[in-house]
């Protein structure tokens, strides 16, 4: 359900025409403000953690805060479909930085798979040249999203899941207006339309906090490279609904659906053996 949601991003993204970092902004903001009021008004926990701890947490923020740039800016200058097919990166990037983050073995698995995405990617590459600016783009999301989801992982437990994803949010959010005061841009964050601002509001809320929230408490039952392959599923439905809503902007080659396919098969064909692996081993154990 939560990767269902997460598939209605990049529609909201491309029907809101302001820029990918006034977005960013004010998506960010929302979801601060609504989770706050969540954690403080309905659930009625504290908010108070450790200096250390947000510290941590606002790297991870900054990376968050990187992502949804990237990610919003790479369907502004290609398409919905290509954004979301560069996200399947992410089970790479994830092969690689989680045995590291939590000193485990690279699974050779993980390697194979990995190799056959990137091929994937390099056809798409080749067959869709002219969105070349997307795609890399599109790239640098999925190596900033797998970044903070396998923090996630390694930070998980040190307060509550809504402490975590606010403070990540929120941090973001101050990065994001530090740049924009450094920069000049502050200046320019007033030039939102009311209807793209009522977006934006129900991206923040209905498509932002509750399913970071969610995917942060769904780290009691699996690891974030688990999580990282289910959320690949979200250009399956990405993908999809931006076809019918948009219709031939976002029509690709032949090649293209094909290697987005083979991705995604090689993706849920690891997810089963993973399974199949674990339950091997619970039954040896026992």
């Amino acid at each position: 359900m939560i990767v269902f949601l997460w598939g209605f991003t990049a529609i909201l993204g491309k029907l809101i025409s302001a820029n990918a970092q006034v977005l960013t902004f004010y998506r960010m903001l929302f979801a601060a403000l609504f989770l706050f009021i969540f954690i403080r008004f309905f659930k009625k926990e504290s908010i108070k953690i450790s200096k250390k701890l947000f510290i941590q947490l606002s790297v991870i923020g900054g990376f968050m805060a990187f992502h949804w740039l990237c990610f919003f800016y790479a369907i502004k200058v290609s398409n919905v479909s290509i954004a979301l097919s560069c996200l399947s990166l992410s089970t790479l990037f994830a092969s690689i930085l989680e045995p590291i983050i939590f000193k485990r073995k690279i699974d050779i698995s993980e390697v194979i798979m990995g190799v056959v995405i990137v091929i994937c990617m390099s056809l798409i590459f080749k067959t869709e040249f002219q969105y070349k600016e997307g795609i890399f783009y599109g790239i640098l999301t999925a190596l900033f999203g797998t970044i903070f989801s396998v923090f996630n992982g390694k930070i998980f437990g040190k307060t509550s899941s809504g402490n975590i994803i606010f403070y990540e949010i929120f941090s973001g959010f101050l990065i994001l207006t530090a740049f924009f005061l450094l920069t000049g841009q502050i200046f320019h964050l007033n030039e939102i339309s009311t209807h793209d601002l009522t977006l934006v509001i129900i991206l923040a809320s209905v498509f932002t906090a509750f399913p970071m929230l969610e995917s942060v408490n769904l780290m009691k039952y699996i690891s974030p490279f688990t999580l990282i392959l289910t959320v690949n599923l979200e250009p399956v439905y990405g993908i999809i609904l931006a076809f019918f809503i948009f219709g031939e902007s976002e029509e690709m080659s032949p090649i293209f659906y094909g290697a987005s396919l083979i991705m995604i098969l090689a993706i849920i064909v690891n997810g089963i053996l993973k399974s199949r692996k674990k339950t091997a081993v619970k039954k040896v154990q026992n």
